[in-house]
């Protein structure tokens, strides 16, 4: 392969990783909409900071898309959940199951990246995995990687429900 063949294929993937990037932050953004509106009080702003850091996400990788020539992922009018929220504990665990998707998405942009979208991405899977140990109350060895994945921890979480 040429060099040129070769960056065009690593623009390639990054562009790649960015929009799956940006479609986990858009089911995290949904997903945060049914948390909030089944997670206790106590927990209630908790929920609308993760919200808010997701929409904040998702505005600064629509961005990097256009960055690099692509079109921004748009977001599906609702998405299929894992389970049934119907009442506080579901909603955490939709919660922790939410930010471990994204988190495994995030380390695909950090192994597809480079420079300052590493880090970024870096950063984001950091926030991810902190999110989803404070919802879940345990850690994982190293999150992001399908490899650790839990059974439920499934990418429905982010799949468009049919129109």
């Amino acid at each position: 392969m040429s060099t040129t063949e070769d960056t065009k294929s690593a623009k390639a993937a990054e562009l790649g990783a960015l929009q799956a990037a940006l479609a986990a932050e858009h089911a995290a953004v949904y997903g945060y909409g049914v948390v909030g509106g089944r997670i206790d009080e106590a927990r209630r702003g908790e929920a609308r900071s993760a919200y808010d850091a997701h929409r904040a996400r998702r505005d600064e990788l629509a961005r990097a898309v256009r960055d690099l020539g692509g079109r921004p992922e748009v977001s599906a009018a609702a998405y299929a959940l894992p389970f049934a929220v119907k009442d506080s504990a579901a909603a955490v665990q939709l919660a922790a199951d939410l930010e471990e998707r994204v988190a495994g998405v995030y380390s695909d942009l950090v192994r597809a990246s480079s420079g300052d979208r590493r880090r970024s991405a870096a950063e984001a899977l950091r926030e991810a995995a902190v999110r989803a140990v404070r919802w879940r109350g345990e850690s994982v060895a190293f999150p992001g990687l399908a490899e650790r994945a839990a059974p439920s921890a499934t990418p429905a979480a982010a799949t468009p429900s049919p129109s």
